[in-house]
C-alpha cells in the first residue's frame, strides 16, 4: 500500500502528462474538444481512472470516447516515460458527468426560485384560519366585579 500523499501527486502527474499528450501529440480526427477533469490511482499505484469531459454533441462524445480507447496503450507508455515509479499503471478513460450534474442542479435551483416566487404570491393574499391570534389571553376583571 503507497503513501496516500505519493498516490495524490502520481495523480497529479499523470493528469499533466496525458493532457499535455493529448494536447500536442495525439492525431486522431475523432477526438474532440476533450478536457481532463481528474485522476485517480489506487492504492497500490497500479490502476489509474482518468476521468474526461467533451464539449459537443453526443456523437463527438462518442468519437471521443473511442478515439481514447484506441489511444490507451500510447496515453499510457507516454505516462511510463514521465513518471518515476518502478510500473506504470494502466489507465482506464470515464467520462465526467460533471456538466450534466451542473444542468440538474440549475433545473432544480430554478424550480426552487419559482415556487419560493409562487410561495410568495400566495402568502400575500393568505387568510388566517381562525382568529388572528390564537393565543389564550389573560383574563380582564372589571373593577367593580371584585367579589
Amino acid at each position: 500500500m503507497a503513501d496516500p500523499a505519493r498516490a495524490a501527486k502520481m495523480a497529479d502527474r499523470i493528469k499533466v502528462i496525458v493532457a499535455k499528450t493529448l494536447e500536442r501529440g495525439l492525431k486522431d480526427p475523432r477526438l474532440g474538444f476533450v478536457t481532463i477533469t481528474d485522476v485517480k490511482v489506487t492504492g497500490d499505484l497500479q490502476h489509474a481512472s482518468v476521468f474526461y469531459t467533451v464539449y459537443g454533441t453526443d456523437e463527438e462524445r462518442a468519437d471521443s470516447a473511442a478515439a481514447l480507447k484506441s489511444a490507451t496503450g500510447m496515453l499510457r507508455s507516454e505516462v511510463g516515460k514521465n513518471i518515476t515509479a518502478r510500473l506504470t499503471p494502466s489507465l482506464e478513460f470515464i467520462a465526467d458527468a460533471i456538466p450534466e450534474n451542473a444542468k440538474h442542479i440549475e433545473a432544480l435551483l430554478a424550480e426552487a426560485h419559482s415556487r419560493d416566487a409562487e410561495l410568495g404570491s400566495l402568502k400575500s393574499t393568505a387568510q388566517y384560519a381562525g382568529d388572528e391570534d390564537p393565543y389564550v389571553k389573560p383574563r380582564e376583571y372589571a373593577e367593580d366585579d371584585e367579589d
